[in-house]
């Protein structure tokens, strides 16, 4: 038993870290308070970073780690605090929520029947069979790093936004109030 785990030690943390993921992404539509939709996302991106690491690429690995979780996300922890984005009322989800769970089944469907249809195995160098890992990993790093990257600044920008006009809906609400 010992020697399977450990064999299989690099699979077992890949998917412990991506159930880690899909957890937290899943939070992240659940939740209606803006800090714990933040903490969420802290969390997806460090469980991203840990698998850029298994992947074996350090590099973005770390930047994952210390730009967006330690900078970005503290300055969006930082905005949230600040502007005191509070949501009125007991709700505990968010509106999204069966938006959310239906494109999570959608999801969930995509990626069963990803799995259901294997592809046939390579063979690695060492003479071991690969099922695709390796393959995703290269044409991931090959072709689309780019694209992931500019979502990510695409991200930023969107929740920059959003924190614009939470401002101007608070100071509209203020002036309101006073008028």
């Amino acid at each position: 038993m010992i020697d399977f785990l450990l064999l299989n030690l690099e699979a077992l943390l890949t998917l412990g870290l991506g159930v880690g993921a899909l957890a937290g992404a899943v939070l992240m539509i659940l939740q209606s308070s803006p800090m714990r939709v933040a903490l969420a996302l802290i969390w997806t991106m460090t469980c991203l970073g840990g698998i850029y690491g298994l992947l074996g690429v350090h590099f973005i690995a770390a930047f994952q780690v210390l730009i967006y979780v330690g900078a970005v996300m503290v300055f969006m922890v930082y905005a949230i605090m600040l502007l005191e984005a509070r949501v009125a009322g007991a709700r505990v989800f968010s509106r999204t929520l069966w938006p959310g769970l239906v494109a999570g089944a959608l999801l969930l469907a995509a990626v069963v029947a990803g799995v259901w249809s294997q592809l046939p195995p390579t063979r690695g160098d060492a003479g071991t069979t690969s099922y695709g890992m390796a393959r995703f990993a290269k044409a991931f790093l090959d072709e689309y790093w780019l694209h992931f990257e500019l979502t990510s600044v695409l991200l930023v920008v969107a929740v920059a936004a959003a924190m614009a006009v939470i401002r101007v809906n608070r100071k509209a609400e203020a002036k309101a109030r006073r008028g």
